[in-house]
């Protein structure tokens, strides 16, 4: 009986992965009641596993750590998946919106880095990308800036989910991008 808990507690050690996670943001606000302030505390939080996968997540609590804690697990609930090229980069040049935020992502050859702004940053590193570039305008609030980095990830698309929608084959979609470089060749 022993022997089947400690086999069902490793299985359940290896089907969760682990996740690293990205401190973004603390937003501390006060109340003023009859016998002074009573503070409190709002996180926001990245969580990736660095192989294509990021949420992000919010918290409100009394203290730092509940409210980091909160935003965590929010965090782990809410993650996506992003096809990444070669597992460094992105497939494709990307837009995303929330409110007043915009964000611009382009892929880049081996070597570029992460060239992007704080919360943006934040969910690159967590997702596991390596080279981008990615400029935000509009807003500066790290709230709207990871809205938009994640709707702009979420419209990411691989040459096999491509191929799959098209009824094609991964060849025959990635040919035609190579063909009109073949015929200027030729002439």
């Amino acid at each position: 009986m022993a022997r089947d808990d400690n086999r069902r507690g490793g299985r359940d050690r290896d089907e969760a992965p682990e996740f690293a996670d990205r401190l973004v943001a603390i937003n501390r606000v006060s109340k003023t009641v009859k016998g002074g302030k009573r503070f409190g505390f709002a996180a926001l939080v990245v969580v990736g596993d660095q192989k294509g996968r990021v949420g992000f997540g919010k918290g409100k609590a009394k203290e730092v750590p509940e409210a980091i804690r909160k935003a965590t697990e929010q965090a782990k609930r809410k993650m996506i998946r992003v096809p990444l090229k070669e597992g460094r980069t992105l497939h494709h040049d990307g837009f995303g919106r929330h409110g007043a935020g915009k964000v611009v992502m382009r892929t880049a050859p081996t070597g570029t880095g992460i060239i992007a702004g704080g919360p943006m940053r934040a969910v690159f590193e967590m997702l596991g990308v390596h080279d981008v570039v990615a400029k935000s305008t509009g807003s500066q609030n790290p709230y709207a800036m990871i809205h938009a980095t994640l709707n702009a990830l979420q419209f990411q698309s691989s040459p096999r989910m491509v191929a799959q929608r098209r009824g094609k084959k991964v060849a025959d979609i990635l040919k035609k991008d190579d063909a009109p470089a073949k015929e200027s060749a030729e002439a």
